[in-house]
């Protein structure tokens, strides 16, 4: 039986492997035969998920019939993330305009080559450095609240509830409501209050660094509420009793906050970063519906470019290389971003013993 499921699973493979070389030489030009579509490449997929379900039973016996439950999953997985990501990888190397008859061509390395030359993708990366920065007055700034909303005060309720009122609103309607309307240059009543307190042209999207500062401000009202409710959550589950010991012993409440609160948040605090940042570097949304990255790409974002070479330009191929190298850089990004996390979370705990 062991023999027959490994030779089952290794015929399946080599199917698969087979199908998916020839779809990709014939894609590529390489060669003159193969299939018009990747349905040959799925039904390969489906035939070897199969074999590999008939194979855990026949190998494994008991434990290959456990493991069925976790396959689907796992093949799910394999087959809406990993087949995608290595098909974008295929477009990256293509030369596809979707206003063209002629198909996707491979070209090599020629859109890897064209983007390091590109002014106006490397301006939409600087830009998301002073995004990702603004997350972290993002992150002080909920702090604060949270502090506030955990002490006993009056209506403390009905404030939790009126900070978590942004947070239900979708980006892209904050972005008409607020960006489109209420900032609006002849007639929004913020400009008019500009205006009224001495702003001679108030002008929220025309200047770039006025601009880029209003989409931080706009998504900052979006996200803050996200971030208090982690941090609240935090505070609260802290022993009330450990607060109590430090105002016996007379610590300050400054003192208190850093030897006590913050370490004791550091792990809340690190998940709520971490969350903040993955969103903050996919963030398009708020700027194509407000200002579309002007002016003059001052507000784009990678996201908000790649989406223009689509939509815009019908640019396929560039456009995917774009986003899998930006891929690239958000994971070695996110890998650098926790180590520094780490080693300050360490240091921390050492300065606090």
């Amino acid at each position: 039986m062991r023999l027959l499921g490994h030779f089952i699973v290794a015929a399946a493979s080599g199917l698969l492997v087979a199908v998916l070389t020839v779809q990709v030489l014939y894609k590529t030009g390489t060669i003159s035969i193969g299939f018009e579509t990747w349905r040959p490449a799925l039904y390969a997929y489906v035939l070897w998920a199969i074999a590999l379900g008939i194979v855990q039973v026949l190998v494994r016996g008991e434990a290959g019939q456990r493991a069925l439950f976790i396959l689907p999953a796992v093949l799910f997985t394999v087959a809406v993330v990993v087949f995608p990501t290595v098909f974008g990888l295929f477009v990256a190397f293509t030369d596809w305009n979707l206003s063209g008859a002629a198909g996707p061509r491979f070209n090599g390395l020629a859109n890897f080559k064209e983007m390091l030359g590109d002014a106006y993708f490397w301006n939409a990366l600087c830009n998301m450095v002073f995004y990702v920065a603004a997350v972290l007055v993002q992150y002080c700034l909920a702090f604060g609240l949270a502090l506030l909303l955990n002490l006993e005060i009056r209506a403390r309720k009905f404030f939790r509830v009126a900070f978590l009122l942004p947070f239900m609103l979708s980006p892209v309607a904050v972005s008409w409501m607020i960006g489109k309307s209420i900032m609006d240059f002849r007639s929004g009543p913020l400009t008019h209050l500009a205006r009224a307190i001495g702003w001679d042209n108030p002008s929220f999207f025309t200047s770039p660094m006025i601009a880029r500062i209003s989409i931080a401000v706009l998504d900052a009202w979006v996200w803050i509420p996200f971030t208090v409710i982690l941090l609240l959550a935090g505070l609260q589950a802290i022993s009330k009793e450990v607060q109590e010991a430090a105002r016996v012993d007379g610590a300050t409440p400054w003192a208190a906050f850093w030897h006590i609160t913050f370490p004791l948040m550091l792990p809340v605090s690190i998940t709520a970063i971490i969350v903040r940042v993955i969103f903050q570097l996919k963030l398009a949304d708020m700027v194509i519906n407000t200002t579309y990255g002007g002016p003059g790409g001052a507000t784009d974002t990678v996201s908000s470019f790649i989406f223009r070479e689509y939509r815009d330009r019908s640019n396929v191929g560039y456009g995917t290389m774009l986003a899998m190298v930006y891929l690239v850089l958000i994971i070695g990004f996110l890998l650098i971003f926790l180590s520094v996390l780490k080693r300050f979370t360490r240091w921390n705990e050492g300065t606090n013993e």
